[in-house]
């Protein structure tokens, strides 16, 4: 994980708010998630798009144009069930950024998944995010890129823990953070059992699929901190 804000160019700057009603209320959000909109989010702007258009990168059918949203919040945090109701709502690739406090108490984090567009509803992965951020962080240029699926790709790449490899296509990329995702839930799992097991004999079976697990984890990853159900922030 790479603790960084990108500065996103000016002309592809949208700055349109979205009311927060229009992700939940039609059928697909359960009441739950409505009620997390009600207490977690202040306000949803549409602040960039990243198309042809606006920054001269032409796209695919997989990434026709990627937009950033910026989600001011009421309590410092958001969980994953408002981020993926969002991001499933919007037919193109997004990239958040979750702001917290006032003034000089201001913290930015960027939060994104890899997203799959096709046939129905769009394919994600697990959410990965920077750390948090003083406001007037010096943000960093866009990575240099030929494309929108090129640039998308390389936008990720500091969120995500998997390494990218040249020539990668996009779907290959998705199955290896699936599969991370998995193993990454697999371990947790295992350590949780571990340090509540009585017996010796089971310590011992479950430390060997434990370091299985690890063994698989290893050749996947960098280092990188996913978000779960519960983001790692809400006790900040």
């Amino acid at each position: 994980m790479t603790d960084l804000l990108y500065r996103w160019p000016i002309a592809a700057k949208f700055g349109s708010r979205v009311p927060k009603e229009r992700f939940y209320e039609h059928g697909t959000v359960i009441y739950t998630v409505r009620d997390r909109f009600v207490s977690e989010v202040q306000r949803i702007t549409w602040a960039y798009k990243l198309a042809e258009v606006t920054i001269n990168l032409p796209g695919s059918p997989m990434v026709p144009e990627v937009q950033v949203f910026q989600i001011d919040t009421k309590a410092g945090d958001l969980s994953e069930p408002v981020l993926a109701a969002i991001d499933k709502a919007i037919p193109f690739p997004v990239i958040f950024e979750i702001t917290r406090g006032d003034g000089a108490n201001r913290f930015v984090r960027m939060v994104a998944a890899h997203k799959q567009l096709g046939v129905g509803a769009p394919k994600l992965s697990a959410y990965y995010s920077t750390g948090w951020q003083p406001a007037d962080t010096e943000r960093q240029p866009l990575p240099t890129a030929i494309t929108l699926p090129a640039l998308y790709v390389s936008l990720l790449d500091p969120l995500t823990p998997v390494t990218l490899r040249p020539g990668e296509e996009m779907s290959e990329i998705a199955a290896r953070l699936q599969t991370v995702w998995k193993l990454e839930r697999e371990v947790s799992a295992l350590e949780k059992k571990l340090r509540t097991e009585p017996q010796f004999n089971r310590k011992v079976e479950l430390r060997r699929q434990l370091r299985d697990r690890m063994a698989e984890l290893a050749p996947l990853i960098d280092t990188a901190t996913p978000m779960t159900e519960d983001p790692p922030w809400t006790n900040c």
